[in-house]
């Protein structure tokens, strides 16, 4: 995890984005919760140890972070925001239980698109819902 954080901060500079202490927090969060958090479970948890931490500040950093391409945006239900450090093509499968997301690899280049042609296809996404192991 520690590698991919050293990466991640190595990424950062190539970009030219600025490393602000709060963005490495953030940036370190995601790393330590592969959990899908939103910005309000981000920001709950970063600011029992950065008092100063405003909530636009963790907008802002996510936003910079997923146009940069390290971080990714999913919006798995119409109300809410995730966000996951795993950038790579995969899956999610939410529990109706316990509300966890859990990633699965899937190709998704492989994903039959029949009647989409001529349309540019921006993301791709694959979605389960269901209850998990742990809740069955």
């Amino acid at each position: 995890m520690k590698a991919l954080f050293e990466d991640l901060k190595k990424e950062l500079k190539l970009r030219k984005i600025q490393l602000s202490h709060q963005r490495l927090k953030v940036l370190e969060y995601l790393t330590q919760n592969r959990s899908h958090p939103t910005v309000d479970q981000i920001f709950t948890d970063l600011h029992q140890e950065m008092s100063t931490l405003s909530k636009t500040t963790v907008y802002n950093t996510l936003r910079v972070l997923v146009e940069a391409g390290l971080v990714r945006a999913i919006n798995i239900e119409d109300h809410e925001t995730r966000y996951d450090i795993n950038v790579e093509n995969h899956g999610h499968f939410k529990c109706e239980s316990c509300g966890r997301i859990y990633d699965f690899h899937t190709d998704l280049d492989a994903l039959a698109c029949d009647g989409l042609n001529n349309f540019l296809i921006k993301d791709r996404n694959v979605y389960f819902n269901g209850i998990c192991p742990r809740c069955r």
